[in-house]
Protein backbone atom coordinates (compact mmCIF):
# COMPACT_ATOMS: atom_id res chain seq x y z
CA UNK A 1 0.00 0.00 0.00
CA UNK A 2 1.11 3.10 -0.95
CA UNK A 3 0.49 6.96 -0.25
CA UNK A 4 -0.75 8.17 -3.94
CA UNK A 5 -2.07 11.80 -2.59
CA UNK A 6 -2.22 14.54 0.46
CA UNK A 7 -5.07 16.37 -0.40
CA UNK A 8 -6.45 19.64 1.70
CA UNK A 9 -9.85 21.44 1.68
CA UNK A 10 -10.33 24.76 4.20
CA UNK A 11 -13.66 24.88 5.81
CA UNK A 12 -14.44 28.17 7.27
CA UNK A 13 -17.19 27.99 9.96
CA UNK A 14 -19.52 30.70 10.66
CA UNK A 15 -20.14 31.38 14.99
CA UNK A 16 -22.67 33.56 16.21
CA UNK A 17 -20.94 37.04 17.84
CA UNK A 18 -22.34 36.02 21.13
CA UNK A 19 -20.14 33.25 21.32
CA UNK A 20 -16.97 35.39 21.49
CA UNK A 21 -17.88 37.20 24.23
CA UNK A 22 -19.32 34.05 26.27
CA UNK A 23 -16.92 31.58 25.25
CA UNK A 24 -13.36 33.30 24.59
CA UNK A 25 -13.68 36.59 26.07
CA UNK A 26 -12.16 37.38 29.60
CA UNK A 27 -8.26 37.98 30.40
CA UNK A 28 -5.54 40.35 29.38
CA UNK A 29 -3.78 37.98 27.06
CA UNK A 30 -6.72 35.28 25.60
CA UNK A 31 -5.81 32.86 23.10
CA UNK A 32 -8.96 32.37 21.94
CA UNK A 33 -8.73 34.78 18.76
CA UNK A 34 -9.95 32.09 16.50
CA UNK A 35 -13.10 34.41 15.59
CA UNK A 36 -11.19 37.72 15.32
CA UNK A 37 -12.50 40.01 12.99
CA UNK A 38 -11.05 42.19 9.92
CA UNK A 39 -12.16 44.23 6.76
CA UNK A 40 -11.96 40.41 5.05
CA UNK A 41 -13.66 39.00 7.55
CA UNK A 42 -16.41 40.97 8.97
CA UNK A 43 -18.32 38.04 10.55
CA UNK A 44 -16.93 35.61 13.41
CA UNK A 45 -16.08 32.33 12.37
CA UNK A 46 -13.22 29.72 13.06
CA UNK A 47 -11.09 28.28 10.50
CA UNK A 48 -9.83 24.61 9.94
CA UNK A 49 -8.19 22.71 7.77
CA UNK A 50 -9.51 18.95 6.82
CA UNK A 51 -6.73 16.28 5.45
CA UNK A 52 -6.97 13.65 3.53
CA UNK A 53 -4.33 10.70 2.94
CA UNK A 54 -5.39 8.60 -0.14
CA UNK A 55 -3.78 5.49 -0.92
CA UNK A 56 -3.74 3.04 -4.36
CA UNK A 57 -5.05 0.20 -2.00
CA UNK A 58 -8.31 1.90 -0.79
CA UNK A 59 -7.85 2.92 2.75
CA UNK A 60 -8.30 6.93 3.14
CA UNK A 61 -7.86 8.69 6.40
CA UNK A 62 -8.47 12.33 7.71
CA UNK A 63 -7.67 14.76 9.87
CA UNK A 64 -7.58 18.30 10.62
CA UNK A 65 -6.14 21.06 12.11
CA UNK A 66 -7.60 24.48 13.79
CA UNK A 67 -6.05 27.63 12.58
CA UNK A 68 -5.20 30.09 15.43
CA UNK A 69 -3.30 33.46 14.43
CA UNK A 70 -3.04 34.07 18.13
CA UNK A 71 -2.20 31.13 19.59
CA UNK A 72 -0.09 29.32 16.80
CA UNK A 73 0.99 32.05 14.60
CA UNK A 74 -0.46 30.48 11.32
CA UNK A 75 -2.86 31.50 9.09
CA UNK A 76 -5.11 29.45 7.13
CA UNK A 77 -3.33 30.21 4.12
CA UNK A 78 0.12 29.03 5.68
CA UNK A 79 -1.41 25.95 7.67
CA UNK A 80 -2.56 25.23 4.05
CA UNK A 81 0.53 25.84 2.23
CA UNK A 82 2.37 23.70 4.39
CA UNK A 83 0.72 20.53 4.06
CA UNK A 84 0.17 21.16 -0.09
CA UNK A 85 2.95 22.38 -1.22
CA UNK A 86 6.21 21.26 1.60
CA UNK A 87 4.81 18.25 3.74
CA UNK A 88 2.11 16.31 2.18
CA UNK A 89 4.51 15.77 -1.24
CA UNK A 90 7.11 14.22 1.20
CA UNK A 91 5.17 11.17 2.15
CA UNK A 92 3.91 10.15 -1.55
CA UNK A 93 4.82 6.36 -2.79
CA UNK A 94 6.14 5.73 0.84
CA UNK A 95 3.70 3.03 2.79
CA UNK A 96 1.39 5.15 5.31
CA UNK A 97 1.63 2.28 7.70
CA UNK A 98 5.64 3.29 8.37
CA UNK A 99 3.95 6.16 10.36
CA UNK A 100 6.94 6.99 12.64
CA UNK A 101 9.25 7.21 9.40
CA UNK A 102 6.83 9.47 7.70
CA UNK A 103 6.27 11.81 10.91
CA UNK A 104 10.13 12.04 11.33
CA UNK A 105 10.06 12.90 7.45
CA UNK A 106 8.13 16.24 8.15
CA UNK A 107 9.45 17.14 11.43
CA UNK A 108 10.65 20.38 10.22
CA UNK A 109 10.51 23.28 12.87
CA UNK A 110 7.14 25.18 13.79
CA UNK A 111 4.17 23.96 11.32
CA UNK A 112 2.92 22.24 14.03
CA UNK A 113 -1.14 22.33 12.76
CA UNK A 114 -0.42 20.90 9.15
CA UNK A 115 1.78 18.13 10.93
CA UNK A 116 -0.98 17.48 13.57
CA UNK A 117 -3.39 17.33 10.42
CA UNK A 118 -1.38 14.54 8.82
CA UNK A 119 -0.35 12.98 12.03
CA UNK A 120 -4.27 12.21 12.60
CA UNK A 121 -5.07 11.40 8.93
CA UNK A 122 -2.11 8.60 8.99
CA UNK A 123 -3.13 7.39 12.61
CA UNK A 124 -7.18 7.24 11.28
CA UNK A 125 -5.85 5.89 7.99
CA UNK A 126 -3.47 2.67 9.83
CA UNK A 127 -6.71 2.40 11.95
CA UNK A 128 -8.87 1.96 9.06
CA UNK A 129 -7.21 -0.64 7.51
CA UNK A 130 -6.16 -3.00 10.81
CA UNK A 131 -9.92 -2.57 11.42
CA UNK A 132 -9.29 -1.01 14.91
CA UNK A 133 -9.98 2.33 16.58
CA UNK A 134 -6.70 4.83 17.26
CA UNK A 135 -6.70 4.19 20.83
CA UNK A 136 -5.83 0.67 19.91
CA UNK A 137 -2.70 2.33 18.04
CA UNK A 138 -1.64 4.43 20.75
CA UNK A 139 -1.17 1.42 22.69
CA UNK A 140 -4.76 0.78 23.81
CA UNK A 141 -7.31 1.78 26.96
CA UNK A 142 -6.91 2.85 30.28
CA UNK A 143 -10.73 4.32 30.29
CA UNK A 144 -14.01 3.80 28.14
CA UNK A 145 -14.95 7.68 28.90
CA UNK A 146 -13.91 10.69 29.52
CA UNK A 147 -14.97 13.16 32.04
CA UNK A 148 -15.75 16.71 30.13
CA UNK A 149 -14.15 20.18 31.61
CA UNK A 150 -15.72 23.52 30.59
CA UNK A 151 -14.38 27.04 30.49
CA UNK A 152 -15.69 29.75 31.40
CA UNK A 153 -14.94 33.15 30.08
CA UNK A 154 -13.87 36.38 32.24
CA UNK A 155 -17.20 38.10 33.77
CA UNK A 156 -18.86 39.26 36.69
CA UNK A 157 -18.84 36.93 39.35
CA UNK A 158 -22.71 36.93 39.03
CA UNK A 159 -22.56 35.75 35.15
CA UNK A 160 -19.65 33.62 35.51
CA UNK A 161 -21.59 31.76 38.65
CA UNK A 162 -24.60 31.68 36.18
CA UNK A 163 -23.45 30.17 33.44
CA UNK A 164 -21.32 27.63 35.09
CA UNK A 165 -24.37 26.58 36.68
CA UNK A 166 -26.16 26.14 33.29
CA UNK A 167 -23.66 24.05 32.50
CA UNK A 168 -23.63 22.21 35.33
CA UNK A 169 -27.11 21.55 35.11
CA UNK A 170 -26.84 19.61 31.74
CA UNK A 171 -23.95 17.25 33.71
CA UNK A 172 -20.68 19.19 33.39
CA UNK A 173 -18.74 18.94 36.52
CA UNK A 174 -15.12 20.31 36.00
CA UNK A 175 -14.55 23.84 35.41
CA UNK A 176 -12.00 26.01 34.26
CA UNK A 177 -12.61 29.70 34.42
CA UNK A 178 -10.27 32.34 32.86
CA UNK A 179 -9.18 34.86 35.26
CA UNK A 180 -5.58 37.29 34.61
CA UNK A 181 -6.85 40.34 35.79
CA UNK A 182 -6.81 41.71 39.51
CA UNK A 183 -6.10 38.87 41.95
CA UNK A 184 -8.82 40.59 44.06
CA UNK A 185 -11.43 40.61 41.40
CA UNK A 186 -10.80 37.01 39.90
CA UNK A 187 -10.95 35.92 43.44
CA UNK A 188 -14.03 36.87 43.92
CA UNK A 189 -15.72 35.52 40.77
CA UNK A 190 -14.11 32.17 42.05
CA UNK A 191 -15.84 32.20 45.24
CA UNK A 192 -19.29 33.29 43.46
CA UNK A 193 -18.54 30.03 41.39
CA UNK A 194 -18.13 27.93 44.14
CA UNK A 195 -20.96 29.07 46.32
CA UNK A 196 -22.84 28.27 43.25
CA UNK A 197 -21.76 24.91 41.83
CA UNK A 198 -21.04 23.39 45.57
CA UNK A 199 -18.15 21.62 46.80
CA UNK A 200 -18.14 18.53 44.80
CA UNK A 201 -17.12 20.66 41.54
CA UNK A 202 -13.77 20.67 40.04
CA UNK A 203 -12.57 24.35 39.85
CA UNK A 204 -9.47 24.97 37.94
CA UNK A 205 -8.47 28.83 36.37
CA UNK A 206 -6.58 29.81 33.60
CA UNK A 207 -4.55 33.07 33.62
CA UNK A 208 -3.32 32.49 30.32
CA UNK A 209 0.06 34.43 30.71
CA UNK A 210 -2.03 37.48 32.47
CA UNK A 211 -0.39 37.56 36.15
CA UNK A 212 3.11 38.97 37.23
CA UNK A 213 4.81 36.08 39.38
CA UNK A 214 3.51 38.10 42.57
CA UNK A 215 0.30 38.80 41.46
CA UNK A 216 -0.44 34.86 41.11
CA UNK A 217 1.12 34.15 44.24
CA UNK A 218 -1.35 36.63 45.71
CA UNK A 219 -4.53 35.85 43.86
CA UNK A 220 -3.59 31.57 45.14
CA UNK A 221 -3.58 32.84 48.43
CA UNK A 222 -7.20 35.07 48.03
CA UNK A 223 -8.48 31.56 47.04
CA UNK A 224 -7.13 29.63 50.02
CA UNK A 225 -8.69 32.53 52.68
CA UNK A 226 -12.00 32.32 50.55
CA UNK A 227 -12.43 28.36 50.72
CA UNK A 228 -12.55 27.96 46.60
CA UNK A 229 -11.32 24.80 46.45
CA UNK A 230 -8.81 25.88 43.78
CA UNK A 231 -7.07 22.80 42.44
CA UNK A 232 -4.52 24.37 39.54
CA UNK A 233 -3.99 27.15 37.86
CA UNK A 234 -2.51 27.17 34.19
CA UNK A 235 -0.41 29.70 32.68
CA UNK A 236 0.26 32.15 35.33
CA UNK A 237 3.13 34.14 33.96
CA UNK A 238 4.65 34.83 30.44
CA UNK A 239 5.47 31.86 28.61
CA UNK A 240 9.11 32.98 28.73
CA UNK A 241 9.13 33.60 32.26
CA UNK A 242 9.36 30.01 33.33
CA UNK A 243 11.68 31.48 36.05
CA UNK A 244 8.65 33.58 37.24
CA UNK A 245 6.53 30.27 37.21
CA UNK A 246 8.81 28.04 39.75
CA UNK A 247 8.69 31.32 41.99
CA UNK A 248 4.78 30.70 42.36
CA UNK A 249 4.65 26.67 42.18
CA UNK A 250 7.29 27.06 45.37
CA UNK A 251 4.98 29.88 46.66
CA UNK A 252 1.68 28.51 46.80
CA UNK A 253 -0.02 24.60 47.11
CA UNK A 254 -2.22 25.12 44.26
CA UNK A 255 -0.63 23.06 41.04
CA UNK A 256 1.00 24.97 38.69
CA UNK A 257 0.34 24.55 34.92
CA UNK A 258 2.38 25.26 31.75
CA UNK A 259 0.32 25.94 28.53
CA UNK A 260 2.12 28.20 26.25
CA UNK A 261 4.94 27.18 27.59
CA UNK A 262 4.85 24.02 26.83
CA UNK A 263 4.28 23.25 23.10
CA UNK A 264 7.07 20.41 22.00
CA UNK A 265 8.63 17.51 23.79
CA UNK A 266 11.93 20.41 23.94
CA UNK A 267 9.65 22.77 25.76
CA UNK A 268 8.16 20.22 28.00
CA UNK A 269 11.99 19.49 29.32
CA UNK A 270 12.82 23.10 29.44
CA UNK A 271 9.74 23.41 31.90
CA UNK A 272 10.96 20.00 33.72
CA UNK A 273 14.70 21.65 34.34
CA UNK A 274 13.27 24.89 35.28
CA UNK A 275 10.89 23.00 38.01
CA UNK A 276 8.05 25.02 36.58
CA UNK A 277 4.93 23.29 36.89
CA UNK A 278 3.53 20.74 38.35
CA UNK A 279 1.24 19.85 35.45
CA UNK A 280 2.02 19.76 31.14
CA UNK A 281 -1.57 20.48 28.89
CA UNK A 282 -1.21 18.86 26.48
CA UNK A 283 -3.09 19.83 23.06
CA UNK A 284 -2.65 17.84 19.83
CA UNK A 285 -2.42 20.87 17.15
CA UNK A 286 0.18 22.28 19.74
CA UNK A 287 2.32 19.34 19.97
CA UNK A 288 2.04 18.50 16.14
CA UNK A 289 0.35 15.29 15.60
CA UNK A 290 -1.07 12.30 18.49
CA UNK A 291 2.80 11.15 18.27
CA UNK A 292 4.15 14.29 19.93
CA UNK A 293 1.71 14.69 22.27
CA UNK A 294 2.63 10.98 23.85
CA UNK A 295 6.00 12.38 23.83
CA UNK A 296 4.88 14.99 25.84
CA UNK A 297 3.06 13.07 28.27
CA UNK A 298 5.53 10.47 28.19
CA UNK A 299 7.93 12.96 29.41
CA UNK A 300 5.66 14.61 32.26
CA UNK A 301 5.56 10.63 33.79
CA UNK A 302 8.43 10.25 33.87
CA UNK A 303 8.95 13.34 35.77
CA UNK A 304 6.38 13.07 38.18
CA UNK A 305 4.45 15.82 36.71
CA UNK A 306 0.47 15.14 35.45
CA UNK A 307 -0.88 15.92 32.54
CA UNK A 308 -3.52 18.11 31.25
CA UNK A 309 -5.79 17.77 27.61
CA UNK A 310 -6.85 21.30 26.84
CA UNK A 311 -9.30 23.20 24.86
CA UNK A 312 -8.39 22.80 20.99
CA UNK A 313 -11.24 23.56 18.73
CA UNK A 314 -12.17 20.83 15.71
CA UNK A 315 -14.72 19.92 13.31
CA UNK A 316 -14.97 16.73 15.20
CA UNK A 317 -12.18 14.86 13.83
CA UNK A 318 -10.08 16.62 16.46
CA UNK A 319 -12.58 16.00 19.65
CA UNK A 320 -12.42 12.26 18.74
CA UNK A 321 -8.58 12.33 18.37
CA UNK A 322 -8.50 13.88 21.82
CA UNK A 323 -10.78 11.34 22.78
CA UNK A 324 -8.65 8.68 21.92
CA UNK A 325 -5.86 10.36 23.11
CA UNK A 326 -7.36 10.62 26.77
CA UNK A 327 -8.12 6.91 26.50
CA UNK A 328 -4.33 5.24 26.01
CA UNK A 329 -2.83 7.76 28.71
CA UNK A 330 -2.32 6.55 32.08
CA UNK A 331 -2.61 9.17 34.26
CA UNK A 332 -4.42 12.20 33.08
CA UNK A 333 -5.10 15.38 36.06
CA UNK A 334 -9.42 15.46 36.41
CA UNK A 335 -11.27 16.10 33.40
CA UNK A 336 -10.21 16.52 29.84
CA UNK A 337 -11.61 20.13 28.32
CA UNK A 338 -14.11 20.13 26.02
CA UNK A 339 -15.59 23.52 25.23
CA UNK A 340 -15.08 23.36 21.78
CA UNK A 341 -18.69 21.39 22.07
CA UNK A 342 -20.40 24.41 23.11
CA UNK A 343 -18.86 26.43 19.33
CA UNK A 344 -20.34 24.85 16.28
CA UNK A 345 -21.08 21.11 17.57
CA UNK A 346 -18.92 18.51 15.41
CA UNK A 347 -19.66 18.06 11.93
CA UNK A 348 -18.79 14.71 11.20
CA UNK A 349 -20.09 10.97 10.15
CA UNK A 350 -22.15 9.31 12.26
CA UNK A 351 -24.06 12.18 13.51
CA UNK A 352 -23.07 12.48 16.52
CA UNK A 353 -25.99 13.60 18.80
CA UNK A 354 -26.19 11.21 21.29
CA UNK A 355 -22.48 11.35 22.47
CA UNK A 356 -21.36 14.81 22.34
CA UNK A 357 -24.38 16.82 22.95
CA UNK A 358 -25.55 17.74 26.41
CA UNK A 359 -26.18 16.51 28.90
CA UNK A 360 -23.47 13.84 29.36
CA UNK A 361 -23.81 10.86 30.91
CA UNK A 362 -22.77 11.09 34.19
CA UNK A 363 -19.88 14.22 33.62
CA UNK A 364 -18.67 11.95 30.49
CA UNK A 365 -18.14 11.14 27.19
CA UNK A 366 -17.53 7.63 25.15
CA UNK A 367 -14.43 7.18 23.50
CA UNK A 368 -15.31 6.15 19.70
CA UNK A 369 -15.46 2.37 18.82
CA UNK A 370 -15.32 2.49 15.29
CA UNK A 371 -11.91 1.87 12.75
CA UNK A 372 -9.63 4.94 12.88
CA UNK A 373 -10.67 7.74 14.75
CA UNK A 374 -14.58 6.46 14.30
CA UNK A 375 -15.56 9.30 12.44
CA UNK A 376 -15.13 11.04 9.48
CA UNK A 377 -16.17 14.39 7.82
CA UNK A 378 -19.97 14.89 6.87
CA UNK A 379 -19.86 15.17 2.98
CA UNK A 380 -20.70 18.88 2.52
CA UNK A 381 -17.12 19.90 4.05
CA UNK A 382 -15.50 17.70 1.28
CA UNK A 383 -17.79 19.05 -1.51
CA UNK A 384 -19.55 15.95 -1.51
Amino acid sequence: MKIVRVESVPVRVPIEAALTETVFAGTKREWGRLSRRSPKRPEPMVEYLLVRVVTDEGPTGYGEAPVDIGFFGETLGAVQAAVDDYLGPQLIGSDPLERAVLLDRIDFRGNTCAKSGIDLALHDLAGRAFGVPVSALLGGRFRERVPVAFEVAGDTPERMARMARGWFEQGVRAFKPKVGGLPEADAERLVAMREALGPEVSLRADANQGYSPKEAIRFCRLCEDGRVGLELLEQPVLASDLEGMALVRRSVEVLIEADESCYSPSDALRVIRADAADVLNVKIAKAGGLAASLEVAALARAAGLGVVLGTAFGLGLGIAAKLHLAAALPDLTGAVEFTEIGLHGPQVLPPWDERLSLPLEDGCLSVPDGPGLGVEPAPRLLGG
